[in-house]
């Protein structure tokens, strides 16, 4: 899985809207965002700071990402857009966004989860940006708002972030439910219900057709690079040793630890993150063997202690493994 994270160059449309529907001129900021087509890759960490620069013409409010998401249109979002709009109803477009989100991020970030009464879909930790992601929860919930023939709220919203109180209440009065803010992962939770009401704009040839399109544009991508695998190939070996730091990774790949975090800080991630994620997507692996102990577990992923590796889970996770692995194989 790469670590390359960058939006659509579609998506700095949004952002163009923005400055128009507040009559700013912005021609520095109007000047970066022209120089990416639709098609083009724009780096995460280019967006968010053309995000940061936007929204410093505007002090004055609380949270405007919100109203830069609330913007949104299908064509910001490209084929997944419509391929989503094309859908039967709620749940089948859950589940084309899960398949084809690698199309805008790329590459395959977000997990769909049933909980009870309520669905939700939810992001890991990446590069920590308040604006960017409440740009991206505030277009995904008013997007459903808009295709829906009755009104399709969440229940539920999340953010990695903090907040004062004044953000707190913008961010609840815009989504209409509570907001948690220093949350493990950044989520957006609806009634499970909701997964059987009808977009409007079905058309199963259109849904078909624009599925074969997104399935050829998935492949077009390019795979990971040889160093977001090198650097997995080394944690992969040096997390069961113990004691895996970023000096020993950078020392494996012969480079400097500051070379290392340099260029891991340009596909948005840092050191920290970058562990957090290899040892949860290996722990969730290795829970469904159960032919490995959770202390063995623990140890795999180099923890001395099991009830280190139970700690980082729940916070990963907000279950504990011994849960996770239950609710995965009942038995």
């Amino acid at each position: 899985m790469s670590f390359l994270i960058r939006v659509t160059g579609a998506w700095t449309q949004l952002l163009s809207d923005w400055l128009d529907r507040e009559a700013l001129a912005a021609p520095a900021i109007r000047g970066q965002l022209a120089t990416y087509a639709p098609d083009d890759v724009l780096p995460i960490q280019d967006w968010h700071r053309l995000l940061a620069q936007a929204c410093a013409l505007r002090p004055e409010l609380a949270a405007p990402g919100l109203a830069i998401g609330a913007g949104v249109q299908p064509r910001h979002v490209g084929v997944l857009g419509y391929l989503v709009l094309a859908c039967a109803n709620l749940g089948e477009a859950m589940l084309a966004y899960q398949r084809y989100e690698r199309l805008f991020y790329g590459l395959s970030l977000v997990e769909v989860r049933a909980e009870g009464a309520s669905m939700s879909l939810r992001w890991p930790p990446t590069q920590a940006a308040a604006i960017a992601d409440e740009t991206a929860i505030a277009a995904l919930v008013t997007f459903l708002r808009r295709q829906l023939d009755r009104p399709a709220g969440p229940e539920r919203v999340g953010f990695l972030h903090g907040a004062d109180a004044a953000h707190a209440r913008a961010c609840e009065d815009f989504f209409g439910c509570p907001v948690d803010f220093g949350s493990s992962h950044t989520e957006v939770r609806f009634p499970k219900a909701y997964l059987g009401i009808s977009m409007p704009q079905h058309e199963p040839g259109l849904r078909a057709l624009l599925d074969r399109q997104a399935q050829a544009l998935l492949e077009a991508l390019p795979e990971p690079g040889d160093f977001d695998r090198a650097v997995q190939q080394v944690l992969l070996r040096q997390l069961p040793e113990g004691e895996v730091n970023i000096e020993r990774v950078a020392a494996a790949l012969h480079q400097s630890a500051r070379t290392l975090q340099r260029r891991l800080e340009r596909t948005g991630l840092s050191w920290q993150q970058l562990l957090d994620r290899t040892r949860e997507q290996l722990a969730r692996q290795y829970l469904e063997d159960r032919g490995l102990s959770l202390a063995e577990i623990a140890l795999l992923l180099g923890y001395a202690e099991q009830s280190a590796f139970t700690r980082a889970f729940r916070r990963w996770t907000g279950r504990t493994p011994r849960a996770f692995r239950q609710r995965q194989r009942p038995g």
